[in-house]
């Protein structure tokens, strides 16, 4: 069951903050939200909202590159581990989360880790 909160006047959902912070505590989550991922929550939960919002990723200033990237990556992981629940939903959630890495970033970071050899390969 999902559950929402109004900040400035638009409503998000508290699991998707979740997800994006890092933080299971929906006290710990409230607090001090970058505006960045108030944005990415919009599309990660709306999809189709994305190509308007190209440009405003495109040319985002982040508060932290680090807190925005690790953000894109855990909807990525989650969208793979949680696609037999929902196939479309985490599709689109991960074609979202990577398209923006790409805009924002240049390259997809789960990618290259995935392309990296283990010891003894």
């Amino acid at each position: 069951m999902d559950r929402y909160v109004t900040i400035s006047n638009r409503t998000y959902s508290l699991e998707t903050l979740k997800l994006l912070t890092g933080k299971m505590d929906v006290q710990d989550v409230l607090l001090d939200i970058p505006e960045e991922l108030l944005y990415l929550c919009e599309v990660i939960d709306h999809p189709h909202k994305l190509p308007y919002y190209i440009e405003a990723f495109f040319n985002i200033k982040l508060t932290d590159e680090d807190v925005f990237r690790f953000a894109l990556m855990r909807v990525q992981v989650d969208s793979d581990l949680r696609t037999n629940e929902d196939i479309q939903k985490h599709q689109n959630r991960k074609y979202v989360s990577r398209t923006i890495e790409k805009l924002v970033f240049a390259d997809i970071l789960l990618e290259d880790i995935q392309n990296i050899p283990l010891e003894g390969e």
